[in-house]
């Protein structure tokens, strides 16, 4: 875990997000955080700036998220870790994209609110966004984390082919985290899976990989998030690893997204892979 990604807005959910990357980062002690705050300008400005032009409201914005990232990356609980500050002017979504690219990050952690009813839905977060077409991992974080525990992750998947690479990257992770993994199919009235086929799916991922220190389930329950959620609790997770679709549009519409609704209404931090 070399590169860790900390976008920010300065509010108090990314502030949750950096705490939680600072412990990862002293986890192996070689890890730097970069911390990134986007400012999106209204379309005259960014036009002025990309143009080559120096707006004096656009130099203001500038100067004072750098003076910002400078009293976020002095918090003492980053004492110790290399720092990175970056102020980009972009639309948020692109922004964390690319410099997720440029700097070659292992892992996105992010801030969420979440939301509910009409609000998420016509509102949604860049959160969600990110999750949705992230190609490296994303951690989200729904609360302050004083202790950021690791020991018991879940994955909750299908097995199926298409998700044989984020498995990878999935292993991988608990590894670092030195965590035990809790691979569960969960069965609902709509995605009934008999408990043969069940388990013929996930020992095929088991034999083709090296999980090392983990245990298979089974999960009923009336919908696979709320299974995810309940089964989470039951056996008291640290962590909710999900593979997502990144779909868009009607097709994301229609099929849904489980992970951006585990990250709206799960309290324990989720965990996404995109497929």
């Amino acid at each position: 875990m070399k590169q860790i990604l900390v976008p920010t807005d300065f509010s108090e959910p990314a502030e949750n997000a950096l705490k939680v990357a600072a412990q990862i980062a002293k986890k192996k002690n070689n890890s730097e955080i970069i911390i990134l705050h986007i400012l999106e300008l209204p379309s005259q400005m960014n036009d002025a700036v990309l143009g080559g032009a120096s707006i004096p409201e656009t130099m203001l914005f500038i100067k004072k998220a750098n003076e910002m990232l400078d009293e976020v990356s002095s918090r003492p609980y980053l004492d110790g870790i290399s720092i990175t500050e970056i102020v980009k002017i972009d639309k948020p979504i692109h922004g964390i994209s690319q410099v997720s690219k440029e700097y070659n990050a292992d892992l996105i952690v992010m801030g969420s609110h979440g939301s509910s009813g009409i609000e998420e839905l016509l509102i949604g977060s860049n959160t969600e966004k990110v999750v949705r077409n992230s190609e490296i991992p994303v951690l989200v974080i729904k609360k302050d984390i004083a202790k950021f525990n690791t020991s018991n992750i879940i994955l909750a998947s299908d097995f199926s082919d298409e998700t044989r690479k984020p498995f990878e990257k999935f292993i991988n992770l608990a590894k670092f985290f030195e965590a035990k993994i809790h691979l569960v199919t969960i069965c609902t009235p709509n995605s009934f899976k008999t408990t043969h086929a069940a388990e013929k799916a996930m020992n095929k991922f088991i034999s083709e990989s090296n999980p090392g220190n983990y245990q298979t389930h089974i999960y009923n329950d009336t919908n696979i998030e709320k299974g995810i959620i309940n089964f989470s609790n039951s056996i008291n997770a640290d962590i909710i690893g999900m593979c997502t679709h990144g779909r868009t549009g009607f097709a994301h519409f229609f099929n849904g997204s489980i992970s951006e609704g585990l990250v709206n209404h799960a309290i324990k931090p989720v965990l996404t892979f995109k497929i």
